[in-house]
């Protein structure tokens, strides 16, 4: 009875969907388009600070950089509740959005300079609410941008 409890338990562990088994056919998806910019010149925030987002469903979320200074776009938290697909580097030429370079794996800051941008496409695949959205960079007096007020909240529901 004992070895058949096991091999059941076994059996079910082995069932178990993976990250990207719960995200589905991310190539059959349109992605749904989020737009955040990190910072405004002379302003340290994240616009919007609280971002919404559903499991199972693919987004492209599109990290903007308007001001003047780099920003971080962190969240340990958020890291580990989705499957990132991937996070390209991109550049305006004229009226397109043209990838540079493409980043597959496990992502836990995005890192984007002035006047730049770059897109993390991701499916949620746990549900909850994170509030450790910050940009951990240190400004001139010693304070970090968090510390100015760039923090946000993720709920995914």
């Amino acid at each position: 009875m004992r070895l058949l409890h096991s091999l059941s338990v076994l059996a079910a562990l082995c069932a178990a969907p993976t990250a990207a088994q719960t995200a589905g056919n991310l190539a059959g998806q349109e992605p749904i388009v989020v737009t955040v910019e990190l910072g405004r010149p002379g302003e340290h925030a994240f616009v919007p600070n609280k971002l919404r987002f559903e499991t199972g469903k693919l987004y492209k979320l599109v990290l903007k950089n308007p001001s003047n200074d780099p920003h971080y776009f962190t969240s340990h938290a958020f890291s580990q509740m989705i499957f990132t697909r991937k996070v390209q580097v991109t550049q305006l030429r004229g009226d397109k959005t043209v990838p540079l370079a493409e980043f597959k794996g496990a992502i836990r800051e995005l890192e984007v300079y002035p006047g730049h941008s770059a897109e993390w496409w991701f499916v949620p695949v746990a549900t909850g609410r994170v509030t450790d959205l910050r940009c951990g960079i240190s400004g001139s007096d010693g304070k970090t941008h968090a510390d100015h007020g760039m923090v946000g909240e993720i709920v995914i529901e």
